[in-house]
């Protein structure tokens, strides 16, 4: 299993048994073989020459996709959640209707799909300052688009 080492004469003057040796050889080659870690806590420089890498996970985007995301999400495990429940209600009571059910597990979706929608509808409209030097001419004209057919054709109007 490990090298035959013969003994040899220590610094005192006498030399190692056969088990010591053997003893301290497997010591030897246990510590070459231990895996080791470093952690470098050196702070990171705030800026590089080096570009951004991906890390594993979730790909990179904005703040808003990523938002978008978070939220598409949470409202499946919550579809689900309500979905499942309503399952499990039906088949445990072998007599539950499932209009009923639909009714029931469904309005509090349609409550909050009706709240949001007021929500979205109640944000006031951003503020939009301009910032200009010098003689300035500024034309603010509303152009109403229409497209229809299978062929498109598009109207612009005033």
């Amino acid at each position: 299993m490990y090298p035959d080492i013969t003994p040899q004469p220590t610094s005192m003057g006498a030399g190692l048994s056969a088990a010591q040796a053997e003893t301290e050889a497997r010591r030897i080659i246990d510590d070459a073989y231990r895996p080791t870690a470093y952690r470098d806590d050196t702070p990171v420089p705030a800026r590089g020459d080096a570009p951004p890498v991906a890390q594993p996970g979730r790909p990179p985007m904005s703040q808003g996709a990523t938002d978008a995301s978070v939220l598409m999400l949470a409202g499946g495990t919550a579809t689900a959640m309500v979905g499942g429940t309503a399952a499990v209600l039906m088949y445990v009571s072998q007599f539950a209707d499932p209009l009923v059910c639909g009714l029931v597990f469904g309005a509090p979706t349609a409550l909050v799909l009706a709240l949001a929608r007021l929500a979205q509808r109640a944000r006031p409209a951003p503020d939009i300052h301009h910032h200009y030097e010098g003689p300035v001419h500024q034309d603010q004209r509303n152009v109403h688009t229409t497209t229809r057919g299978v062929w498109a054709k598009t109207n612009n109007h005033q």
